[in-house]
């Protein structure tokens, strides 16, 4: 019998917490459904590994920190560890449900592991911090605060470092579990950013980007296909314009182009399209932009934006 492909994907926290809701746990175990149903039946042609993101998570955890002094606050890195843990939980137990409605639930099994993802102390993200997380503050509320804050168009936010992933450390115990033919839910929002001193990590104050911590695991265990499913369809040029275009099959010298003129924005497409661009400039192997609900059309080549080299 031939070995199954390898296929990461990527969600994003829509996947869990859609636009205007709440994010109780009944919401979110209902948006699950519907893409662990897809993951359930692609799980037999392909080996799978999800990674996930955890924005509105965090910022309910940070929220929570604040209304709150009776217990210790915790430490940003303790609070992604937090909600790697949580949204495992609410993926496994959905990817359950959904075997069972196949009718398969004793024959696949699926672990989520806690994930440090290596950074560089000298990335020049620290020297200046542009990621906000958690809740608004007015000026008021803000004094005496021992953040570093940052202005939106809804108050004061804390900001942190946004520094480029370079390893994540679990990738061999990840490889190890896929060759057992593990679901594996790793590198959840980014994963834990550590720094090595003295041959020792040591966690640090700041957020990596899930898709391109994403990227960097899709190509250390040698995935055939990489794809980032969130709110979009797939990647525009023009966007928001008379005469915008969605992406279908992008060789990458074309979507570089594209980059250079600026097309897609910083906060929103830019780090998927740059996430897939790294791992087909390093893989050679397919990299898929698309909605949530199209995953399975989109590895058919029917839905999404596929980078190809």
């Amino acid at each position: 019998m031939a070995e199954k492909p390898i296929m990461l994907v990527a969600f994003g926290g829509n996947a869990l917490i859609q636009s205007g809701q709440k994010g109780t746990a009944e919401e979110q175990f209902e948006n699950l459904k519907l893409t662990m149903r897809q993951i359930a039946k692609l799980s037999k042609k392909y080996k799978i590994v999800i990674t996930h993101g955890n924005g509105p998570q965090v910022g309910n955890l940070l929220l929570q920190q604040e209304s709150c002094d009776a217990v210790p606050k915790m430490p940003l890195e303790i609070i992604g560890a937090m909600t790697q843990g949580q949204i495992g939980y609410m993926i496994e137990s959905s990817l359950d449900t959904a075997f069972m409605e196949l009718g398969e639930n004793d024959q696949q099994h699926f672990v989520t592991l806690i994930t440090y993802v290596v950074v560089d102390e000298n990335d020049p993200g620290f020297q200046n911090p542009t990621k906000p997380i958690g809740p608004f503050y007015t000026e008021a509320e803000a004094e005496g605060l021992s953040y570093t804050l940052t202005k939106t168009d809804k108050g004061l936010r804390r900001v942190v470092a946004s520094p480029k992933p370079l390893a994540i450390v679990e990738h061999r115990e990840i490889k190890k579990l896929i060759e057992m033919d593990f679901i594996v839910i790793c590198c959840g929002g980014g994963g834990i950013p550590v720094i090595r001193k003295n041959r020792k990590f040591r966690g640090v104050e700041a957020v990596i980007d899930k898709d391109l911590a994403s990227s960097v695991l899709a190509q250390e265990i040698k995935a055939d296909i990489f794809v980032i499913a969130s709110d979009v369809e797939g990647a525009a040029i023009n966007w928001g314009s008379a005469d915008q275009k969605m992406l279908r099959k992008v060789p990458l010298t074309e979507m570089e182009n594209y980059v250079q003129q600026g097309q897609f924005p910083a906060g929103s497409m830019g780090p998927k399209v740059d996430a897939v661009m790294q791992f087909t400039a390093a893989t050679g192997n397919r990299g898929v932009i698309c909605q949530l609900s199209d995953i399975e059309k989109a590895i058919a080549g029917e839905a999404g934006t596929e980078i190809i080299k």
